[in-house]
């Protein structure tokens, strides 16, 4: 059995001990024991959430105080008093608006986004879509992320990156490139731990998300 091989059936094999519903668990888990950026009571968003690996780790860190916002095409399903699901694709002009009243009008802490397309087997492509994706979230942000907000993003490597990774330094004070050991090293993905959220190139601040009234 290959290196890489060996090492995805191990967090699949821990991640059926442990609980969690994938092994993309393991690298939110790995990425907070790191930078320590979710913390009790926080409030946190994750885009492309299902099948709910990283949710239940975030449930786990932000405790009973805190709130866990989950936004999928798929139903996630996942049960807790501190989770709450979104169905709906992140493109939806309304999925901001949801979002807010979901979180109870109020902005979260941490925005995770775990979000790839549908693969279609032509690369450039499916790194053209999930720089799509991202760039939606950032978008999302910008009345969904608190200032000095903290964020935690996947993104394919391909001809889009450094623009993404721009776009990444110019909206966070500070950016890390982490490569969580549950990742194949074959895979093209990296994460990027982003803190100090600043907005740069968003709407002003301070309303409703989208320009919608919750009322």
């Amino acid at each position: 059995m290959r290196v890489h091989e060996a090492r995805r059936d191990l967090y699949r094999r821990l991640a059926r001990e442990q609980g969690y519903r994938s092994r993309a668990a393991f690298k939110l888990i790995e990425a907070t024991e790191k930078y320590r950026f979710i913390a009790p009571g926080d409030r946190v968003l994750d885009f492309g959430a299902a099948p709910g690996g990283w949710m239940q780790v975030a449930a786990e860190l932000v405790g009973e105080e805190g709130l866990v916002v989950g936004v999928d095409l798929h139903p996630i399903r996942l049960r807790g008093r501190n989770i709450k699901e979104i169905t709906a694709d992140v493109h939806d002009s309304g999925v901001g608006q949801r979002v807010w009243l979901a979180l109870g009008g109020s902005q979260a802490d941490v925005a995770l986004s775990d979000l790839a397309p549908s693969v279609s087997g032509v690369w450039e492509l499916d790194q053209g879509r999930q720089a799509e994706l991202t760039l939606r979230v950032l978008e999302l942000s910008g009345r969904l992320l608190r200032d000095e907000g903290y964020a935690f993003f996947k993104l394919f490597e391909g001809e889009r990156s450094q623009e993404i990774r721009n776009e990444f330094k110019r909206r966070f004070r500070a950016v890390h490139t982490i490569k969580p050991r549950a990742s194949r090293s074959v895979s093209s993905e990296l994460y990027y731990y982003c803190e100090g959220w600043r907005g740069a190139g968003t709407a002003e601040r301070g309303g409703h998300p989208e320009g919608h009234d919750p009322s």
